[in-house]
């Protein structure tokens, strides 16, 4: 008689669609994942009343009649299961702490990740106590608040190197803070004469030369076709963020150069300064001609392995 599957509870803010690719993976370890992920939940308010409340108790702390609703569906959703394996959670700070217990509760091990900077989302300080383990892909608080550090993964792998490219060099981001520097790094590519595709997603109105705007958000398909025609990655981090992005390890399993202006890559295994290049100065960006013609270097196959999407679910659920 074949044996019931341990179930993994993975709640995720999934608006790329990278978390699933962690149930995949669980998945492929013979587990039953269940995955909430609360990007898809809708939530419409009853009146403009209501919604003008939310706005002014959001803001002052009191409460969030989005985050209510979240946690209600999360209970409902979990109202049958009797016991858990694993409970992962990422991105848990819109959650009450009578949730979280309640979920825990129903759970033999509970682990937590943090993919952002705590100060970003300081709400995220109130729950640490309540995981039986938190990982967390900022060193600065891994060492401030006693966590474990964990990266991001690799999800696509290719064997072969391709030989032509339609784009040198690609990035694609939300508008946020960042946008003056990857428009700093635009124009300076364009000066090099480096043919670049850089996507920038916002509802405004922008007219900029060497970008494009979208208003539409893509998939991840649609991505990775770009990835594969680009030869060269550009990551820009978010101010006083040292944790890497998918754009870091995205390079790394597709086998491409990356341009990045987070300084942190220097200390990691992997780094080797023929296939990353970093922009130390924003307002005096350089980068030799050198780096754009010499063919990637390979990683060793004992540092690439670890940071695998099979092999990276492995200590979420020892």
């Amino acid at each position: 008689m074949q044996k019931n599957k341990k179930l993994i509870l993975l709640i995720t803010y999934d608006n790329w669609g990278y978390n699933q690719y962690i149930a995949d993976a669980l998945e492929r370890k013979s587990y039953e994942v269940k995955h909430i992920n609360f990007h898809s939940f809708r939530y419409t308010y009853p009146s403009f009343q209501h919604k003008a409340l939310n706005f002014f108790t959001k803001n002052l702390g009191i409460s969030n009649l989005k985050h209510i609703h979240y946690n209600e569906i999360i209970l409902n959703e979990i109202k049958d299961i009797k016991s858990i394996d694993t409970s992962i959670y990422i991105k848990a700070d819109f959650l009450s702490q009578q949730t979280i217990e309640a979920i825990n509760k129903k759970s033999r091990k509970s682990v937590f990740i943090i993919s952002d900077s705590i100060n970003r989302y300081p709400k995220t300080k109130n729950i640490l106590s309540l995981f039986d383990k938190v990982f967390s892909f900022e060193k600065k608080d891994c060492k401030k608040y006693n966590l474990s550090f964990k990266t991001n993964f690799i999800y696509k792998t290719v064997d072969k190197i391709p030989t032509e490219y339609k784009y040198k060099v690609f990035n694609i981001s939300s508008y946020d803070k960042r946008f003056p520097i990857l428009k700093k790094i635009a124009e300076a590519l364009y000066k090099m004469k480096v043919k670049s595709k850089i996507i920038i997603f916002t509802k405004k109105e922008n007219k900029e030369p060497y970008i494009e705007f979208s208003k539409c958000t893509l998939s991840i398909t649609e991505i990775n076709d770009f990835l594969e025609q680009s030869e060269i990655m550009l990551d820009v981090n978010r101010s006083r963020q040292q944790g890497l992005s998918f754009r870091v390890f995205e390079s790394m399993g597709l086998k491409k150069k990356l341009i990045t202006t987070n300084k942190d890559i220097v200390t990691y295994d992997f780094y080797s300064p023929e296939n990353i290049f970093v922009i130390e100065d924003i307002d005096n960006i350089s980068i030799p001609e050198s780096f754009f013609e010499t063919p990637y270097i390979e990683i060793p196959k004992d540092i690439f392995n670890k940071y695998l999407i099979d092999n990276w679910v492995n200590e979420l659920i020892d």
